[in-house]
């Protein structure tokens, strides 16, 4: 329902903008026939910025040449605008009726000091829906202005300098967050701390490639200092050794952003969709003591210690003459080769009493589950053996004591889905592990997020290693190398130009001296 109304309001907003701008006469009377927009300086966007949705308050934002224009016409502002990021609290009229539409706080940011470096108004209003809608189509009245596209103020704040590109992509995960670590690997990301170290390899590149290219131009006339090529050469092998360190970090960063891939899998009944249940804590699986009952992948996100999971539940894996039942065990198998981490749930009536042949019915049952590994990875897997009420008391100790001796076995965690015995062990468990693949957020050196940001690191050393290999043949083309790999870089902070290699070129070479 709320969705229809902000549709039609966004609707009502743009066809008011275009009635006005098809009505060349259309013209304001009193304060805003003082300050004139002409349509040529129909560049100023607005938008509601908070959340759909009733609420208390709803901000409003324009920003642009003509914002200072709404914000006469609509706050009654005849004579002077209100002190830079002061709120002021006005009756908000509509700039053609004059009829008043709610009353709100205005604030002003004048150029070059707010988000989008441009002249900008915020409205707040009482967030009802026909406040909104009405504050819209005032707003949409005013000549020069139209509703703002899909994240277009942080593109014009990407685009007055406010912004990298890697701090626009952190402020965009920091809107999205859903968990603590989510929010502060994207609050440190926007705060620059990534873009400055890519800043940073770019200005190192950006004097190795005006070396290259003065010891080019000048070498001849005896006007550089010896051992320029010998620097960069240390430069650039310096440069290589630390994106591969950055890029050595097992995918933390992107993980975290999209979340861990938990999957769990098992034999039939074994309790996979009762664990699944369990986690989320809600019936999101049937369960039934049926073999075969999940035939497809089960999907929910959960929120495990601030930690982002995705978990799985899949269907059973044994053979089967059912065509359906096969189609989920291969796609079972297929999560699994995908899975970050994997749950190996195991019935425990079925163990042996036996420490060591339950050791060893425990590895092929691994085996069985993580069919692509030769050594199943201990850190991208946890036992889980279900269903210890089952057990006595007396078996449950000696289990427990005795697997806990066992080497090559990943953690083993003993619960019921019946009675949550031992869940929360398991939890802590579990997040240990999830901690553990996604890393800590705030310490260390800032870690990747964006496969756009891997792929271009990855394309920037495949240049430099162009310059090593042409470094001794041809040193136009190994000049072409560092500046390939500049251009990489650049892409991921969305600011890289010519006029900067000639200034370090006039700056750290005395040429003609």
């Amino acid at each position: 329902m709320l969705s229809s109304i902000y549709h039609g309001i966004w609707r009502a907003a743009v066809h008011t903008l275009r009635t006005s701008r098809g009505t060349p006469s259309c013209r304001f009377l009193s304060t805003c026939d003082e300050h004139p927009v002409g349509l040529a300086d129909a560049d100023t966007i607005f938008a509601l910025s908070s959340g759909h949705g009733r609420c208390g308050v709803a901000v409003v934002r324009a920003s642009g040449p003509a914002s200072v224009t709404a914000l006469r016409c609509m706050a009654g502002l005849t004579r002077s605008l209100p002190p830079p990021r002061t709120a002021l609290l006005r009756s908000i009229t509509d700039p053609q009726s004059k009829e008043v539409l709610d009353r709100g706080l205005v604030l002003w940011f004048p150029a070059p000091h707010s988000f989008t470096g441009e002249d900008s108004v915020e409205f707040h209003i009482h967030g009802g829906p026909a406040v909104i809608t009405a504050v819209l189509h005032a707003l949409g009245s005013v000549p020069g202005m139209r509703p703002a596209e899909a994240g277009e103020f942080t593109r014009r704040a990407f685009q007055a300098g406010k912004l990298g590109l890697t701090e626009v992509e952190g402020l965009g995960d920091l809107i999205h967050a859903e968990t603590e670590a989510q929010r502060r690997q994207a609050l440190r990301q926007m705060s620059g701390e990534l873009g400055r170290l890519y800043q940073n390899w770019s200005h190192r590149l950006k004097q190795c490639l005006a070396h290259v290219e003065a010891f080019i131009d000048f070498s001849e006339d005896e006007l550089i200092e010896d051992g320029v090529l010998s620097q960069v050469d240390r430069r650039v092998c310096d440069l290589q050794a630390e994106m591969e360190r950055h890029l050595k970090d097992e995918r933390r960063g992107e993980r975290l952003r999209s979340g861990v891939q938990v999957v769990i899998a098992g034999a039939t009944n074994a309790g996979k969709s009762s664990l699944l249940n369990t986690l989320c804590q809600r019936p999101a699986a049937i369960v039934s003591p049926i073999a075969g009952t999940t035939r497809d992948v089960v999907e929910t996100a959960l929120d495990i210690g601030g930690f982002p999971v995705l978990l799985s539940d899949t269907a059973g894996l044994r053979d089967s003459p059912d065509l359906v039942e096969r189609e989920g065990v291969r796609r079972a198998r297929e999560r699994v080769e995908q899975a970050d981490l994997t749950l190996v749930v195991v019935d425990c009536s079925h163990l042996p009493s036996d420490a060591q042949q339950a050791a060893a019915f425990l590895q092929r049952r691994l085996s069985s589950v993580l069919p692509s590994q030769e050594q199943p990875e201990t850190d991208r897997s946890l036992l889980v053996l279900n269903k210890i009420d089952l057990l006595p008391q007396e078996q449950r100790l000696k289990l427990d004591r005795e697997l806990s001796r066992v080497s090559g076995l990943p953690p083993v965690c003993l619960i019921s889905c019946h009675t949550n015995e031992g869940l929360q062990d398991f939890l802590t468990v579990l997040h240990s592990s999830v901690k553990t693949l996604c890393g800590d957020p705030l310490s260390g050196a800032p870690t990747l997020t964006q496969a756009r940001h891997r792929a271009h690191l990855q394309q920037c050393l495949a240049a430099l290693a162009q310059y090593q290999r042409y470094r001794n043949i041809d040193l136009a083309l190994a000049a072409e190398g560092v500046r390939l790999g500049l251009t990489n870089l650049g892409r991921i902070t969305g600011r890289v130009g010519v006029e900067e290699i000639l200034d370090i070129i006039f700056k750290d070479f005395c040429i003609g001296k």
